[in-house]
C-alpha cells in the first residue's frame, strides 16, 4: 500500500503547495488517482511525478465533459492516467489514438484500464509521435476530424506536434498541452533554474511565445498542475 508521503509528492509541480489544500482541492478525482498510484508507485516510485497531477486531471475531466469529444488523440501516455481519464469520459463508441515510445509503462496501468471496461476505446501505438501524425495526415479522411488532443511528451517537439494537430483537429476542436509552466521555471531567472529543468524550460518559453503569436487558435494558460495550455482551433 502506498504511503501518503509518496502520493503527495505531486505537490512539487502544483500550485496547491500544502498537502491539505492539494487533497481538498481535488476531492472529486482523488480516489481515481490513488487507485492508480497504488499500482503504479510500486513499480515507478521515482518517476511517478511524470504522471498528470490530480488537479490537472480534474480540470481536464471537466473540459472533456464540456467538449463531449468522440475522436481524440493523446501524445505521451506514460502509465495511462490521463488516458484512462479520457476513456472514462468519452462516449462508449469514442476512440483514442494513444501514442508513446514506451509500451512497457503503458502496460503498467493497462490492468486498471481493462478493469474499467474502456480498453476497447484505445488504439495504443508504440512509436515516436511525429511519424504517426504524418501517417494519419496521409489519409484525407483524417484531416479536421479529431475533436480533442492532449500532449504530454517531449517538450522540444511541442511546436511540431501543434502544426500537425491543427490539421487533424476540426474547427472548434481543442488541444491541451501539459507542463507549460515547467515547475514555475519559465518565470525564473536562468541562473536560478535547476540544471535538470533548463533545456525543457527554454523549450517551454519558446513554445508559449509561439502559441501567443498563433492567430489560428484561441488560448488560455491555466495554472493547475504544472501548467496546462488550452488551445481552441478557430
Amino acid at each position: 500500500m502506498e504511503s501518503k508521503a509518496n502520493f503527495t509528492t505531486s505537490t512539487d509541480k502544483c500550485l496547491l503547495q500544502s498537502d491539505e489544500l492539494y487533497e481538498a482541492g481535488t476531492l472529486l478525482i482523488i480516489l481515481l488517482k490513488k487507485f492508480i498510484y497504488v499500482h503504479v508507485l510500486e513499480v515507478l516510485s521515482e518517476r511517478a511525478v511524470m504522471g498528470t497531477s490530480p488537479d490537472a486531471g480534474q480540470f481536464m475531466a471537466l473540459l472533456l465533459k464540456l467538449i463531449n469529444p468522440k475522436k481524440t488523440i493523446e501524445i505521451g501516455v506514460f502509465t495511462g492516467y490521463s488516458l484512462l481519464l479520457t476513456a472514462l469520459t468519452i462516449p462508449d463508441d469514442g476512440k483514442i489514438t494513444a501514442i508513446d515510445i514506451n509500451r512497457s509503462t503503458y502496460e503498467i496501468g493497462l490492468p486498471i484500464i481493462e478493469k474499467s471496461g474502456v480498453k476497447h476505446k484505445i488504439n495504443f501505438i508504440e512509436s515516436e509521435a511525429l511519424p504517426v501524425l504524418d501517417q494519419l495526415l496521409k489519409d484525407p479522411e483524417n484531416k479536421e476530424t479529431f475533436d480533442f488532443a492532449f500532449v504530454d511528451a517531449d517538450k522540444i517537439n511541442y511546436a511540431n506536434y501543434h502544426e500537425k494537430l491543427l490539421e487533424l483537429l476540426k474547427p472548434g476542436g481543442v488541444v491541451v498541452y501539459d507542463n507549460t509552466l515547467w515547475g514555475g521555471s519559465v518565470a525564473m531567472p536562468e541562473d536560478s533554474v535547476p540544471k535538470f529543468r533548463l533545456a525543457s524550460r527554454d523549450a517551454a518559453i519558446e513554445f508559449n511565445k509561439y502559441l501567443g503569436n498563433d492567430t489560428r487558435v484561441q488560448i488560455s494558460q491555466v495554472p493547475v498542475g504544472d501548467g496546462v495550455t488550452v488551445c481552441r482551433r478557430l
